[in-house]
This record gives C-alpha cells, structure tokens and sequence, in this order.
C-alpha cells in the first residue's frame, strides 16, 4: 500500500521555509538605514544592489528555493505534476536570488525569474492531488484558490504601482511557504493501522 506519510526531513525543510522568508525580510528591513516601509517595499529590494547587508535576503530567499526542492522531492504522497511545479517554482526562487535587482529599475532575469516562481508556487496544489491520497481534493483545491487569488491581488497591485505592492507580496510569498508545510503535516496524519485479531484453532 502505497505510504501516506510525508518523511521527517520533508517537515524540517517544509517549516524552515517561512522562518527563513520572514526572519529574513524582519532582519534585512531592521538593517536598512533610515527605515524600511514593508507595506510599500518590496522584499527585492531588501536584496538588490542598492540595500544594505543585502546578503540577509538573498540568502533568506536562496534557502527558501532550496526548501522548496527537498520538500517537494518528500511529498511522495501527492501527485508528480504538483510535485514538480513545487520544485521548479523553489528552483526559481533561488535563480532570482542570484540575479538581484538593480539599485535603480528593473533586472529583466529577476522579474523573468521573480513571475516564474510566484505563479509555480501558488499553481502547484491545483496540480498535487491524486486519486486515494491525502489531503482530499477540495483541500488542495481551496488552497490554490486560494493562492491564485493572491497572485491576482499582487498582480493588480504591481501594475497599478499601488503603494501596498509589498503588503501585498508579503501575505502572497508568506502564504506560499506555509501550504507546503500544511501539506506536509496533513499527509503524515494517518490512521493508525487496524490490530489484526488471531483467532486460535481450538483444542
């Protein structure tokens, strides 16, 4: 019978990701002189050439892609397709830690990469369920309703240049890295096996 349960490492990496993405925009906005608006700001430019300690949150962002990957390669459980739009939109991630913004306008391979990764990480449960598995389909349903209706909002605030594009942003990514760890611990809670009953031959 095929295993319900998500391993133990997939845990680990599945709830790193979140520590690292908000630890990382807390400590990265903390060390940028004269302030840092997160309603307005975007987490990029905690990471692009023009920021202070930019490393903070292009290596926040680097090992949130990388999470990403290893728990996609632990949720067995869900369906191939969902899988791999989780490692590839984890794979993006850490490409556009690798290609900062610049101090002023736009890197063309970040906001290719930047658009990749979004889009993946909030498709991907739309794609994970499979027929027999856990959780059920409507679950993985809500979530990429969810999470595709997140994108949207971003998207609207990104073109209209809202002043809330990085409130915005910040609740998408957030959510995008707790549904792998929701995920992962809906799969590894499984029934206990039912106790076979020996009966003896009589006497």
């Amino acid at each position: 019978m095929r295993n319900s349960r998500a391993p133990w490492w997939a845990v680990v990496s599945s709830a790193c990701a979140p520590v690292l993405l908000v630890g990382g925009w807390q400590l990265a906005a903390a060390r940028q002189p004269g302030g840092f608006d997160p309603v307005r700001e975007t987490i990029s430019a905690l990471a692009s050439r023009g920021a202070t300690d930019r490393w903070v949150m292009t290596t926040a962002l680097a090992g949130v892609g990388i999470c990403h990957t290893i728990t996609a390669a632990g949720l067995a459980p869900a369906a191939v397709g969902g899988r791999a739009l989780l490692a590839t939109g984890g794979a993006a991630t850490v490409v556009l830690a690798a290609f900062p913004q610049p101090a002023t306008g736009d890197s063309v391979e970040h906001v290719a990469a930047a658009s990749v990764a979004l889009s993946l990480l909030s498709l991907w449960p739309a794609l994970a369920w499979q027929s027999g598995g856990l959780p059920r389909r409507g679950v993985w349903a809500l979530a990429a309703t969810g999470l595709l209706g997140l994108l949207g909002w971003f998207g609207i605030e990104y073109f209209s240049a809202s002043p809330r594009l990085g409130l915005s942003e910040r609740i998408l990514t957030a959510a995008q890295a707790l549904w792998p760890l929701a995920a992962v611990l809906l799969l590894r809670r499984r029934q206990a096996p039912a106790r076979t009953t020996v009966i003896g031959r009589p006497e």
